[in-house]
Formats: C-alpha cells, sequence, structure tokens
C-alpha cells in the first residue's frame, strides 16, 4: 500500500503519517510547502521528511493508492489536481482515521475548551489498565511515542474531536466524519469566527456532531453548559443521556482530592474533565474504583496546564497553557488561582489565533483575566495585516478585556521587559498562547524569570 500525504507537516498529519509508516506494508511519502520543528524534525528521524519543499505534481502517480489531504492545502494545489486527474482515491484525515477504524468501538471527545485533556485522560487510563487503543490526540501525553496510533488489533478507537473543516474539498467540521458510539462535549463557547460567523451556526455544527451518534450511543455532557443541555433535549430517542459537572473534591496541602483519591492535576475545569472521561470508560465496562486508581498517576498532556519550572527559595512556580479562546483563558486563570490562591498572579496571554484577532469576536473576552493580579495582553499588528483583519489598537484590546489590571504590549521585546522588572517572590506565573509571542522560547524564558535552574 501506498500513500501519499499533501500537508504532510502538519500537527496532525505528521502524526498520521508516523503512524502509518509503521504498518506493515504501507510505503509513505509526503509533500510540504514549508514544514518547521517539531514535525521536521520527527519526519527526517522517520525517514519521511519530503527531499525538498514545494509542491510537484509529478511525485503523484499511477502506483499511489490514495492520498491523504490536509486542511493546509488549498484547492488549486498542483499535487492535489494530479491525483484527481488519475483517479486516485482522496482522503481528509478525519476520513481516513474512520476509514481505519470503521468496525472499532469510537469514543470522540469534542468541545470547545478541555477535549485534548479529556482525551489524554481516557487514553492514560487505558493504557495503565491495559486496554489497547486506536488513538489521535491532539498534543504530546507522556507514556506515547506518537499523537496518532492506528492498528489492526485494537478493539478501540479514542479520537480529539475539532469542530474546524475538515479540508479544502469538504467544509464539514472533522468530528462529523468519526461518527462516535460514545461522544463527550465539554462545553460550546464561539471560536473559529472565521468558518462560523454566528453562534447559532457554531452552535449548531454540535448539534449536528449528536445527531451523528452511532445507534444506541452515549451521548456526555457538561450540564452547566445552557447550550448542551438543550441539544441533549432534543437528542434522539435511542442516545444515552449522560450529564456531568464538577465533582465534590477537597484540597489537602495543595492535592486535590475526588472520593478520596489523591490526583495529580487541579482546577475545577480538570475535574470536570475527568468525570466526563470517567463516564466515557464506564461505557467499554472501566469501573470506578480502576478509573481512580490509573488517573492518579495523571499530570496533563504538553502544554495543557503544564509546570514548567519552580522556585522554592522564593515560593515561585510557572506554567505554560495552550489556551487563547476566551473560555480556555478563563478556565486555566481560574485553576491557577484557586490552586495557589496566596500567590501573586502574573498571567500573560498571546491574541493569536483568527478570531482572537478579529474585531468582532474581541468582546468575547471581556473578563476573562479578571482573577490575575497582573494580566499583560500581547498581539503583532503585522499579523493581523497578514490575516487581513480590522486593524486593531492597544487601547481597543484593553476596553474589550474590560478590566484594570490588564496592561496590552504590541511588541514583544517591551513584553519581556515588562516581565522582567516584575518582582516573582510568592508569585505564580503563567503563560497562554497557541503561539510563541514572536520567538520566545517561553519555557526557558519563564526559567529566567522566576530564577530557576530546572
Amino acid at each position: 500500500m501506498r500513500i501519499h500525504f499533501i500537508a504532510i507537516g502538519g500537527a496532525a498529519m505528521h502524526n498520521l503519517a508516523i503512524a502509518v509508516a509503521g504498518k506493515k506494508g504501507y510505503i509513505v511519502t509526503g509533500s510540504d510547502d514549508e514544514i518547521f520543528d517539531p514535525a521536521r524534525s520527527r519526519l527526517e528521524q522517520h525517514g519521511l521528511l519530503p527531499s525538498e519543499a514545494g509542491w510537484h505534481a509529478e511525485r503523484i502517480t499511477k502506483d499511489i493508492d490514495a492520498v491523504i489531504l490536509g486542511m493546509h492545502a488549498r484547492e488549486d494545489n498542483p499535487e492535489l489536481a494530479r491525483a484527481r486527474e488519475l483517479g486516485i482515491k482522496i482522503y481528509s484525515f478525519p476520513e481516513y482515521l474512520y476509514e481505519q477504524t470503521k468496525n472499532k468501538t469510537r469514543i470522540v471527545v469534542g468541545g470547545s475548551h478541555g477535549k485534548t485533556t479529556t482525551t489524554a485522560m481516557i487514553l492514560h487510563v487505558m493504557q495503565q489498565l491495559g486496554i489497547e487503543a486506536d488513538y489521535m490526540v491532539g498534543a504530546q501525553i507522556e507514556g506515547f511515542d506518537n499523537m496518532v496510533r492506528l492498528s489492526d488489533t485494537a478493539r478501540y478507537a479514542v479520537f480529539e474531536g475539532d469542530e474546524y473543516l475538515t479540508s479544502a474539498l469538504d467544509r464539514r467540521s472533522k468530528f462529523h466524519l468519526y461518527k462516535p458510539h460514545t461522544a463527550i462535549l465539554t462545553g460550546i463557547e464561539w471560536d473559529h469566527i472565521n468558518v462560523f460567523p454566528t453562534f447559532d451556526e457554531y452552535v449548531g455544527t454540535f448539534r449536528q456532531f449528536v445527531n451523528l451518534i452511532e445507534g444506541n450511543g452515549s451521548f456526555i455532557y457538561f450540564d452547566g453548559d445552557d447550550n448542551l443541555c438543550k441539544i441533549a433535549g432534543n437528542a434522539r430517542t435511542d442516545i444515552k443521556l449522560k450529564p456531568y459537572n464538577t465533582p465534590p473534591y477537597t484540597i489537602e496541602n495543595g492535592i486535590w482530592h475526588v472520593e478520596g483519591h489523591a490526583l495529580r492535576v487541579f482546577g475545577q475545569h480538570n475535574l470536570q474533565n475527568l468525570t466526563a472521561a470517567r463516564l466515557a470508560l464506564d461505557t467499554i465496562g472501566v469501573d470506578k474504583e480502576q478509573f481512580y486508581n490509573a488517573i492518579a498517576s495523571f499530570h496533563g498532556a504538553s502544554n495543557r496546564l503544564e509546570l514548567v519550572a519552580e522556585n522554592k527559595a522564593i515560593g515561585a512556580v510557572a506554567y505554560k497553557d495552550f489556551a487563547h479562546a476566551p473560555s480556555k483563558l478563563r478556565a486555566t486563570i481560574n485553576a491557577v488561582r484557586e490552586e495557589y490562591a496566596d500567590k501573586h498572579l502574573i498571567a500573560c496571554m498571546e491574541l493569536h489565533t483568527f478570531s482572537s484577532l478579529d474585531a468582532r469576536f474581541l468582546p468575547q473576552y471581556r473578563g476573562t483575566m479578571s482573577r490575575a493580579d497582573i494580566a499583560f495582553v500581547y498581539f503583532n499588528p503585522v499579523v493581523i495585516e497578514h490575516k487581513r483583519l480590522q486593524p486593531l489598537t492597544a487601547k481597543e484590546v484593553r476596553e474589550a478585556f474590560g478590566t484594570d489590571n490588564v496592561e496590552v504590549f504590541t511588541d514583544s521585546v517591551e513584553l519581556q521587559k515588562a516581565l522582567q522588572t516584575l518582582d516573582y517572590k510568592n508569585a505564580a506565573l503563567l503563560m497562554m498562547s497557541s503561539g510563541t509571542f514572536d520567538g520566545i522560547d517561553i519555557p526557558g524564558f519563564e526559567k529566567q524569570l522566576i530564577g530557576a535552574s530546572n
């Protein structure tokens, strides 16, 4: 079997390429116009890095069995045109995942926030219990070599379900293609304004996802979300409804406990994710005691409320997080505030995505950083120009966040200087972005700020 990846350098695509290349008898090739680390290094390590950048129609030959098309590739891609001309089967990333797991029991985790962590929790417990699973998850997890696994032997498949578009040829949300037996939705807060220009349209894609649950399947949903409750109330009668919320918990010496079990994660949002994961695993026969014993060793997915450094001498801690959407930002800040109630909370975030830099969307951030003692917000006006969006001013952004603790920066160097002037004694530092604040080595910079050696 020979498979060619168009846009092989994507975060999900390069992991799928590595997974497919590992299957017996499969030959994998790929192309992309630019590939950055860590994808570049990982593809090179597995012998899959294209010999040169760019799109080359001559690479598409009749002996290719299938092409997998990444979201980064446009509809006029010359390799795609050649594949269509030759009549080669073309899959999108989610189409191929479904094709490889259509005879397995599928658990799919969706929602505007928390889906990566919830998926990681499910996979961690399955690994601890020796339950084999195929999977796709949006971040690196300790104990897993790759973010995608496909096998001929697993009975189960666990997918993180993204609501963004499938490919240039398919405008459906990715998670519409997975047809879950068990579906989780963690919450709905407007995102991807370039695809869903109204909140109603955004809610609609989640409603359709629930309608695609397999017959007699389960819908697990956070019942603190009014929109999810409405979707559940109108779900098909053959779908089993399993609502959840924050479980009772205690905090002892900074350690969070649920039902007498100590955890390595913290924050109410993480406890909600944990409960969703437990209910999903219950549908395949994992009981509550097995779950809590296994989850006790889970301490998070990469870049999701990840402890970067600690300086015990001055009582400082530093975290990084992928948070960029309003709901993620609020949940992450609230979690750190509750865990470190006695510390000075310094929160710094970057507006980096299409939605976050859109003037129409900015009001969604109102009050999201109110619980931080110091709140820095950064955006690069050049990025706004590249995305062909309406220009923003620092004043507009500050007013959109709506609290006096927010200071806005448009120069990464000035942001770094401001952070370097702060006192980190008894402080919790939190840096949040889906980018890099224009090239900052976030872990290294945070360690420098709090004077940590680890």
